[in-house]
């Protein structure tokens, strides 16, 4: 019986995350650079045809990623702009960090794909570079503004809003890379633990 519509996009659909993945993990282990197409395919189960299909170069691929991964970014900028309590929105935050963490490796694939195209496009100052600049530039000053407004609540420790932005986001991002290097013998610290600073076991 032949095929629907619908049939062959669930099956295009479920191709490209097998590729997806397969790349995230290959690029993260293994690095932009010592991974080619045949890698990609062979770690997808699928053939190097059927990916060409989907997806004309390497580059392409890691391009779609990325920008997977910036639309993320500026889903936190959107939830973090939502007008709720400073404190409710970063422990929200700070929960699916953690949930995201202990029960998967798509966060810190992400993160760690954010960082290489970074040092990868800083020679080429391409459009992606650029835009990868600005929403990190946005998410890092519209997170110290909320730590500012709830500072001003009460519900927030006192400190300089734009240092305690920076520590927030460089922890989590050094979190990622250990949970890559150290695999089964990492360990993700507490939301309570990644929040100390910011709340100090106030209720």
């Amino acid at each position: 019986m032949p095929r629907s519509k619908e049939q062959f996009e669930e099956m295009r659909k479920a191709t490209r995350e097998k590729i997806h993945s397969a790349a995230m993990q290959l690029f993260v282990h293994q690095g932009f650079g010592s991974t080619n197409v045949q890698d990609i395919a062979d770690k997808a189960g699928i053939s190097i045809g059927l990916l060409y299909r989907h997806y004309k170069t390497k580059d392409q691929l890691f391009q779609e990623l990325v920008a997977y991964a910036v639309e993320g970014l500026k889903r936190n900028i959107a939830f973090f702009e939502s007008g709720q309590s400073p404190k409710t929105l970063l422990t929200q935050f700070v929960d699916e960090v953690y949930s995201d963490m202990i029960h998967g490796e798509e966060l810190a694939h992400l993160l760690i794909l954010i960082h290489q195209s970074l040092l990868a496009g800083a020679a080429t100052a391409s459009e992606s570079y650029e835009e990868i600049l600005r929403v990190n530039a946005r998410l890092l000053d519209t997170t110290a503004q909320l730590i500012r407004q709830g500072q001003q609540l009460g519900e927030i420790c006192s400190g300089d809003a734009q240092e305690m932005a920076v520590f927030l986001y460089a922890s989590i991002q050094g979190l990622a890379e250990m949970k890559v290097l150290l695999k089964c013998n990492f360990t993700m610290p507490s939301p309570s633990v990644l929040t100390a600073f910011l709340f100090n076991g106030r209720e």
